[in-house]
C-alpha cells in the first residue's frame, strides 16, 4: 500500500513538475475521456427581460466544462461582422439567469462589434447539472474557462481576442477565472460580491468565529436533513411581498427581480433561491486568493451607493499592475449596474475592450 501511495505521489508531482513543457505521450495508451454534450431542452422563443436589438443576430448554443457540464448560452454577433471577432463571456448576477442582465451586457456589446454570450451557470436556467440551484466557488470560476473553451474554437472568433464580464458575484467569479486562465485577456468585473467572504463574513464582515461556526453546524445540521429527506432544501428567494422595513439594498433587488423590470421564471432570485448548503464551499474556499497575480487588464465598476461597493475597493488595493482600474458611478445603487442604461457605462467597457483585445 505504502508502494502504491508513493507511486500515486510521484505521478502528480511529475504532472506538477512538468507543466508548460512538452510531455510525450502515447495516444495509443493515454486518449483520454470524450467530451460528451448533454442535449438540453432549450425554450425557442425569446423570453428575456430586455427586446432584441436588429443589430445583432442571436442563436442559442451549448458548450461543456471540465466537470462534464453541458452549459447553455445565448450567442450575439453583430449583423455587419465579418471575420475572426474579438469575443466577450458574460455571467451574472448571482441567481440570475441569462435572460435578465447578462444578457443585456451580452447583446449591448454584441451591437459594439464584439461576438459574445451570456451563459447559464451550472446547476441553473437552461444549464445541465444536479442537483438543481447549487453555487460552487470552484465549478463556476470554471464555467467562465469553459466559456473561453467554446470561444476559442470558433471559427469567427479571434482566440487571442476574449474577455469576460462578471456582474454582482459572478464579478468576483470573473476575477478568479482571470487569475487562473491565462487565455483572459481583458476582464470586467460589474457591482461586484466577493462571494466567499459574505459568506464567511457575513456582510461588512460583521461575523467573528463563533458566528461561523453556528452557521457551519446549521448548515451542516440542514445536510443531515436533506439527506434523510432525500430531497435539497432550497433557500428561499426573494418575498413575494416587501416588507415595510426591508433594508434598502433588499428593496433594490424586489425592485429587479420581483417586479416586470426584471422578474424570470427560471431564475433563482425571482422564485425559490439557491440550495440552502450551497453557502458552505464558499465559506471554506476563498475566491480571490491569487488575484495579486492576474496579467491582463482589469476593470472594476461599481455604484457610489451600492452596499456592496466595499467588495470591488477592497479586490481593486489587492490587484497589481498599471493595467487595473476602479471606476465608481455617481449615484449608482447594486441593480442599477444591472440594466440602467443611465448607469451602465457602456461607452467604456467598450473603449475598455477594444483597446485590450486588439
Amino acid at each position: 500500500m505504502r508502494k502504491l501511495a508513493r507511486a500515486v505521489c510521484a505521478a502528480l508531482a511529475l504532472s506538477v513538475m512538468t507543466t508548460g513543457a512538452a510531455m510525450a505521450i502515447d495516444s495509443n495508451t493515454h486518449t483520454g475521456s470524450p467530451i460528451v454534450l448533454q442535449d438540453l431542452k432549450l425554450e425557442t422563443k425569446w423570453d428575456k427581460v430586455f427586446k432584441l436589438s436588429d443589430k445583432v443576430h442571436h442563436a442559442k448554443v451549448t458548450f461543456v466544462n471540465r466537470y462534464g457540464i453541458t452549459l447553455a448560452a445565448d450567442l450575439y454577433m453583430p449583423k455587419d461582422a465579418t471575420g475572426k471577432l474579438p469575443a466577450i463571456a458574460v455571467a451574472g448576477p448571482f441567481g440570475a439567469v441569462k435572460e435578465q442582465a447578462s444578457g443585456l451586457y451580452a447583446m449591448t456589446m454584441a451591437e459594439r462589434g464584439f461576438l459574445t454570450i451570456a451563459f447559464d451557470p451550472s446547476f441553473t436556467g437552461e444549464s445541465g447539472g444536479q442537483p438543481r440551484y447549487v453555487a460552487s466557488p470552484d465549478i463556476n470560476t470554471e464555467d467562465f474557462c469553459a466559456a473561453v473553451d467554446y470561444l476559442s474554437t470558433r471559427p469567427d472568433v479571434d482566440p487571442e481576442r476574449i474577455g469576460i464580464i462578471g456582474i454582482c458575484g459572478w464579478g468576483g467569479l470573473s476575477l478568479n477565472a482571470a487569475a487562473i486562465d491565462t487565455r483572459i485577456k481583458a476582464t470586467a468585473a460589474m457591482t461586484m460580491y466577493d462571494m466567499s467572504r459574505v459568506n464567511a463574513n457575513g456582510y461588512f464582515d460583521a461575523m467573528n468565529a463563533a458566528d461561523r461556526m453556528k452557521l457551519r453546524e446549521q448548515l451542516n445540521a440542514q445536510r443531515t436533513e436533506d439527506y434523510r429527506n432525500f430531497r435539497y432544501t432550497l433557500a428561499g428567494g426573494l418575498p413575494d411581498k416587501l416588507p415595510a422595513d426591508a433594508a434598502q439594498f433588499v428593496k433594490d433587488y424586489y425592485g429587479y427581480y420581483k417586479t416586470e423590470r426584471g422578474y424570470h421564471p427560471r431564475s433563482l432570485n425571482s422564485n425559490g433561491g439557491w440550495n440552502m448548503t450551497s453557502s458552505l464551499s464558499f465559506i471554506n474556499m476563498p475566491q480571490l486568493t491569487y488575484i495579486a497575480e492576474i496579467k491582463n487588464p482589469v476593470l472594476i465598476v461599481h455604484g457610489e451607493k451600492a452596499h456592496s461597493r466595499y467588495f470591488s475597493e477592497d479586490a481593486f488595493k489587492r490587484l497589481t499592475g498599471d493595467n487595473k482600474e476602479l471606476m465608481i458611478i455617481p449615484g449608482a445603487n447594486h441593480v442599477d449596474l444591472y440594466d440602467n442604461f443611465d448607469a451602465i457605462p457602456f461607452d467604456k467597457l467598450e473603449s475598455f475592450f477594444k483597446t485590450n483585445l486588439q
